[in-house]
C-alpha cells in the first residue's frame, strides 16, 4: 500500500511537532513521574486547543471526527515526544461514549474534544488496569454488558515511572445492555490503534537520537556509526519502522469496515516489535548511558517497553489476525 498524507494532515503533524518541541516534554515527563501532574495537564489542555482529541469525537458532540488518519498522525507525534498521560485511554473512552450515544454518561464528549477532560479506561481482560487514575477526571470500566464507574486500587509500579497502573473495582452502573459490549470492543480497537501510532513515533525518535549519537561518538579515531555492525543494526531498525508505519495508516483507513479489528491487530503487532527493536538498538549503541535517568533517551526506551504489551501483546494481536483470516 502506498500511503501519503495530504497537505493538511502533514501540517497538523508538523504543528504538533513544533508545539511539543517547545514544550520541554522531558521535563514534563519527569515531573509526571515524580507525582507533579501540573505541567502535564497544562500540556494536555494545549493539545486540546490545537485539536489533538477532536478527531476521536463526532462533530455532533463538539469534535471533528471521526477522523482516524488525523488521529494516528497526532498520536505519532505524541509518541515521538513521549507525552505522558492516559492518551489512548481517553480517545478510546470517546469512541465508547460516541457509540453509546444517549445511553451513556452525558456531557463528556465535548470536554474530551476540547482537552478539558482526562479519562482513564480499563477494559478487562485485555486492558486490566486504569492508567494514571489519580489524575483522571473519570475512571470507567466495562463489566460484560455494563459500563461502570471504576474504583481504582493502589497504583502499581511500571517499567516506565511516568505510567501508574491501578487495578479497579466495579462501581456504579452507568449504562447497560448488549450495545455496551459492542461499544467496548470498538473502543478497544481505537485504543490499540492509538497505542500503535504512539509506538511508531517512539521508534522513529529513538532511531533519530541513536543515529545522532553514532555520528558524534568516536572509538578508535572514527565515529561508531562508521562501523558496519552499527550501520546494519540501524538499517534494520529503519526497515522495520518503515514497514510497520503503513500498517498503522492502513488500519486507520479501514476504520468503520469489518476489517478494522484485524488491521488494527496487524499494525499493533508489527509496530510493537519494530519499536522494541529500535529501543534495543538505542540501548546497545548508547551503552549504559542510554538507561540513566538523567539522559533523555531513557524516557523513550522505557515508554516503548511499557507500550510493547499495552493494549494487547504482539502475540495476542497476531493470534487475533490469524483468527480473523481463518474465519474469512
Amino acid at each position: 500500500m502506498k500511503f501519503v498524507l495530504d497537505a493538511e494532515q502533514r501540517l497538523f503533524g508538523e504543528t504538533l511537532h513544533t508545539l511539543l518541541t517547545g514544550a520541554g516534554t522531558p521535563g514534563v515527563i519527569r515531573a509526571w513521574a515524580a507525582g507533579d501532574a501540573g505541567p502535564g495537564l497544562a500540556l494536555w489542555r494545549a493539545l486540546g486547543e490545537v485539536g489533538v482529541f477532536a478527531p476521536a469525537v463526532p462533530e455532533a458532540a463538539g469534535g471533528a471526527g471521526p477522523l482516524p488518519v488525523e488521529l494516528v498522525t497526532a498520536f505519532h507525534e505524541l509518541g515521538r515526544h513521549a507525552v505522558p498521560g492516559p492518551l489512548a485511554e481517553t480517545v478510546a473512552a470517546a469512541e465508547l461514549l460516541a457509540r453509546l450515544g444517549d445511553g451513556g454518561p452525558a456531557g463528556w464528549l465535548p470536554r474530551i474534544a476540547e482537552g478539558t477532560a482526562v479519562v482513564s479506561l480499563a477494559l478487562p481482560p485485555a486492558v486490566p488496569y486504569a492508567l494514571d487514575a489519580g489524575v483522571a477526571d473519570a475512571v470507567w470500566t466495562v463489566d460484560g454488558d455494563r459500563l461502570r464507574a471504576a474504583v481504582p486500587g493502589e497504583a502499581r509500579p511500571s517499567l516506565d515511572p511516568s505510567r501508574r497502573l491501578s487495578p479497579v473495582a466495579a462501581g456504579a452502573v452507568l449504562a447497560s445492555g448488549p450495545h455496551v459490549r459492542a461499544a467496548a470492543e470498538a473502543a478497544y480497537d481505537l485504543g490499540a490503534l492509538a497505542c500503535a501510532a504512539q509506538l511508531s513515533g517512539l521508534g522513529r525518535r529513538l532511531l533519530e537520537v541513536t543515529v545522532e549519537y553514532a555520528a558524534a561518538r568516536h572509538q578508535f579515531g572514527r565515529p561508531i556509526g562508521a562501523f558496519q555492525a552499527v550501520k546494519h543494526r540501524l538499517a534494520d531498525v529503519l526497515v522495520g519502522l518503515e514497514y510497520a508505519r503503513p500498517l498503522v495508516h492502513g488500519a486507520a483507513l479501514a476504520y468503520g469496515s469489518p476489517d478494522f479489528p484485524r488491521d488494527v491487530s496487524a499494525a499493533k503487532a508489527a509496530v510493537s516489535e519494530a519499536a522494541y527493536a529500535a529501543a534495543r538498538a538505542a540501548l546497545q549503541v548508547h551503552g549504559a548511558i542510554g538507561y540513566t535517568d538523567e539522559y533523555d533517551p531513557s524516557l523513550w526506551i522505557r515508554r516503548v517497553r511499557a507500550l510493547h504489551t499495552a493494549w494487547g501483546s504482539p502475540a495476542g494481536h497476531r493470534a487475533r489476525v490469524m483468527a480473523a483470516l481463518a474465519g474469512g
